[in-house]
């Protein structure tokens, strides 16, 4: 009885504990969540059923990244001259936009300090083989050093052709930085990464659990994919590094999806962006070329945007909702993923309100279930806003491409979700520039000739059990 007593005073005691904690971690939701919805849940959940809620909270309950703008801002104090110079050289070509993208313009400079540049050149590069082949060529023309950044590498026949390059300009004297997401890449070998560290080249992952408020923070990915070679080039887009996205998945093929191939002051933008995550990954500065070489044969006017969980503002979000707030005669989107949150689902309503044809084109296969359950929940309110919907039925669509009347079109790793907006470290490239809006406008036609009009009507003859796993998918949202 005696050990009994002992048990049950012991249990008693460590529910009363757990079942305070489960009260302190709901007030904590409640004073951080970023939605109303999101605390309300959080809270119930916590104090509910702490034991189960809590370590749940623990990996998906914060939207905010710890440490990371701190130690940019140490190093940048460190090196404020030098950072100084920098960004004077990439502001000489700062550029004045039309009046319309004016406030996309002022949005920039509050969000990242960095405006729309001039003397940029942008290519278009469509699928895999195109997009694998220009960076191949590019790294293949290094002299000095390479950056890559991927979410996902696989150790697969394109992971390894890529492996073979690097290893091959390392040989050659190149200095080589490659950076992937440890929970995007989780099948890339120790035998890939120990390969290419013997070789020279300099690996690491991003460490998303690094510091001690994100040690059990699970939920945050840096999904950017960035290629700066030489400090005169540089890629941005949706391809990962897989055999997948040169469609060699039987069940998701043909893969379609879009890059984009940089060069001017973007690059230099671009390049900030990769060095802030190596910083912040390895406590490293990398000696890199920080001189710009306009193309003044194009001069496009182009703005890099890199957003994440450490921003001070919700920049992403803000960005988007602002970019589809400006749109006036035609908004197009190309995007696997669809769980926009309130405010840009009510800029989207807006916009076709006022007569802009708005078009989303959405994947009409599944890579992952609950977030294309999710996006027929939506079906109800884009059938009333007159919002036209595509399913893309010629293999599986990945891009994450924006077209914005005959100004602005925009290329990146942006998906038009929650976890894009408020929890990846992501970044677009923005070009305002009627030639390249153009290649996008033909793109996008091509896409569209190969999808399906959705008849939002059809939503309403599925099953009761579809509309009851759309129903439990949409619940899921803040988490998708």
């Amino acid at each position: 009885m005696l050990i009994d007593s002992s048990i049950l005073a012991f249990f008693s005691a460590a529910t009363v504990v757990v079942h305070g904690l489960g009260i302190a971690h709901a007030a904590h939701a409640v004073m951080n969540v970023r939605s109303s919805r999101g605390a309300i849940a959080w809270s119930i959940s916590l104090i509910t059923f702490p034991w189960l809620a809590i370590p749940l909270y623990w990996i998906l309950g914060r939207t905010k990244f710890h440490g990371y703008s701190e130690a940019i801002r140490s190093v940048y104090t460190q090196h404020y001259q030098f950072v100084r110079q920098t960004y004077v050289e990439i502001t000489k070509f700062h550029v004045a936009v039309p009046a319309k993208l004016e406030p996309l313009q002022l949005l920039a400079k509050a969000c990242i300090g960095l405006p729309f540049t001039s003397g940029n050149n942008a290519k278009l590069l469509i699928n895999g083989q195109q997009t694998y082949a220009a960076m191949l060529s590019a790294i293949a023309s290094a002299n000095s050093y390479i950056l890559l950044q991927s979410y996902i590498i696989v150790d697969d026949k394109a992971g390894n052709e890529f492996k073979d390059a690097l290893i091959a300009k390392a040989k050659q004297g190149v200095r080589v930085y490659l950076i992937y997401d440890e929970i995007g890449s989780n099948k890339i070998s120790r035998l890939y990464i120990k390969s290419l560290q013997k070789s020279g080249i300099q690996v690491s992952a991003f460490h998303t659990t690094k510091g001690r408020g994100n040690r059990f923070q699970l939920n945050f990915r840096n999904h950017r994919k960035i290629l700066v070679v030489d400090g005169r080039t540089a890629f941005i887009g949706g391809l990962n590094i897989s055999d997948e996205y040169l469609g060699k998945n039987p069940r998701l093929s043909p893969w379609r999806d879009t890059h984009m191939m940089l060069q001017g002051p973007t690059v230099q933008s671009l390049q900030g962006c990769f060095l802030q995550d190596w910083y912040w990954a390895t406590r490293q500065v990398i000696d890199v070329n920080w001189r710009v070489q306009p193309n003044l044969e194009s001069d496009y006017t182009a703005l890099v945007f890199p957003t994440g969980p450490a921003d001070k503002l919700k920049a992403c979000k803000l960005f988007f909702v602002n970019t589809i707030n400006q749109a006036q005669t035609r908004l197009w989107i190309a995007t696997p993923y669809f769980v926009p949150d309130d405010s840009t689902l009510t800029a989207l309503k807006l916009a076709a309100l006022r007569g802009v044809d708005v078009r989303i084109i959405l994947p009409n296969r599944p890579d992952h279930l609950l977030v294309y359950l999710c996006s027929f929940s939506y079906y109800t309110e884009m059938k009333a806003m007159n919002i036209k919907l595509y399913r893309y039925k010629h293999g599986f669509m990945h891009q994450k491409v924006i077209l914005i009347d005959e100004e602005i079109a925009g290329v990146g790793t942006v998906n038009l979700d929650n976890r894009s907006f408020f929890l990846n470290f992501e970044v677009m490239g923005f070009v305002a520039d009627s030639q390249f809006v153009k290649s996008v406008e033909e793109m996008l036609q091509a896409d569209l000739a190969a999808a399906v009009a959705v008849n939002f009507s059809d939503y309403e003859k599925k099953s009761f059990w579809f509309k009851l796993a759309v129903r439990i998918s949409s619940l899921l949202k803040p988490l998708l």
